[in-house]
């Protein structure tokens, strides 16, 4: 049976966030609902179709709308990830869009960072509720982004004095030396996605000011040893190319009144052949100790481009099919010897 629905609304700015950049979220709205003829007319939005499909799309809609009245950008990804959410709701956990879209984590710069997605909102609230939390998950996901912004809002509403990023070098030690400059710009390659981080929620002019003052630190993870960090909001990024011990060292510098968090994706480790990850050990090891939060994120959470998100899927599919290849055993005789390298030692 066909029927068909009629949607006011009154508000010129509600109705433009609905319909989206050259009708962009309405172009995603058709696209989950293609059996439903939608027109819209002035300001109104008129829907028919199958009985089921048009109550499904006015439900959608009714969501939308809620999420651009709250203030909310809507983009065709904010659209998609809202429509999902309603699509797997289900008489027993019945969840909306709205709490999980519409939480926002830091105003700065004239605008408010939110999770996008589901998974990304679960996220933020882990590092709310857990001394420390390890967010895991494919490229794209936000694990470092709303770290920083969980540290820049917990610095500016004084709950940390101090916000500490650091990374792995994965060429740490000796290869280090043979790159040209000074230490400083040895290691910057490495920290450099943190510092795009921190520039998009802290007035650039005031960065090196807070970095003199010790306010924000950002150092390879070696730098790390032998500290204890007290009062501070800590951020490990790349952890899966940390070694087993490097993860216990920085787990143990946790001093009081500080969070800890933890971000990596186990599928990209770049350590040498047989070196266990640390991020995988400590998620073997610290499940299940309180206070410890571990939230994974999927290819749904990815915010960049669609195709990245395809992408992900179509690698894991290739590498659950894939048979695993025997690992030789090298001898002591058998060990692959370097040529002698020149440079600063």
């Amino acid at each position: 049976m066909t029927t068909s629905r009629v949607f006011e609304i009154d508000d010129a700015a509600v109705m433009l966030g609905l319909l989206g950049a050259g009708d962009s979220v309405l172009a995603e709205v058709e696209r989950t609902f293609p059996g439903v003829n939608l027109l819209v007319r002035g300001n109104q939005m008129s829907l028919s179709g199958p009985d089921v499909a048009v109550a499904a799309c006015a439900a959608a809609l009714d969501e939308l709308r809620s999420l651009v009245v709250a203030g909310v950008p809507l983009t065709p990804e904010v659209a998609r990830e809202s429509m999902r959410i309603l699509d797997e709701s289900t008489a027993v956990q019945d969840e909306k869009p709205l709490p999980i879209l519409a939480r926002a984590v830091l105003s700065s710069r004239g605008r408010t960072i939110r999770p996008k997605t589901e998974g990304q909102s679960a996220y933020v609230a882990a590092i709310e509720n857990h001394t420390i939390t390890f967010g895991i998950g494919p490229a794209g996901t936000g694990k470092t982004y709303l770290a920083m912004a969980q540290a820049v809002a917990a610095m500016q509403s004084k709950q940390v004095s101090r916000i500490i990023l650091t990374r792995p070098a994965v060429e740490a030690g000796e290869r280090l030396g043979y790159l040209p400059g000074t230490l400083s710009e040895k290691i910057d390659p490495y920290l450099r996605p943190l510092y795009d981080a921190l520039h998009d929620m802290v007035d650039p002019e005031s960065i090196p000011k807070l970095m003199e003052a010790g306010i924000i630190e950002v150092a390879p993870l070696a730098y790390m040893r032998g500290r204890t960090l007290n009062d501070a909001f800590i951020i490990l990024d790349e952890a899966q190319n940390t070694t087993r011990e490097q993860m216990k060292m920085f787990l143990t510098r946790l001093g009081f009144g500080s969070t800890m968090v933890v971000t990596g994706d186990i599928t990209q480790v770049d350590l040498p052949g047989g070196t266990q990850s640390g991020l995988r050990a400590a998620r073997d090891i610290l499940t299940g100790v309180g206070d410890i939060g571990f939230c994974e994120l999927t290819a749904q959470d990815v915010v960049r481009h669609r195709l990245v998100s395809d992408i992900i899927v179509a690698y894991e599919r290739s590498d659950a099919a894939r048979p695993v290849a025997p690992q030789r055993q090298r001898t002591d005789g058998q060990k692959r010897r370097l040529p002698h390298q020149g440079g600063d030692r």
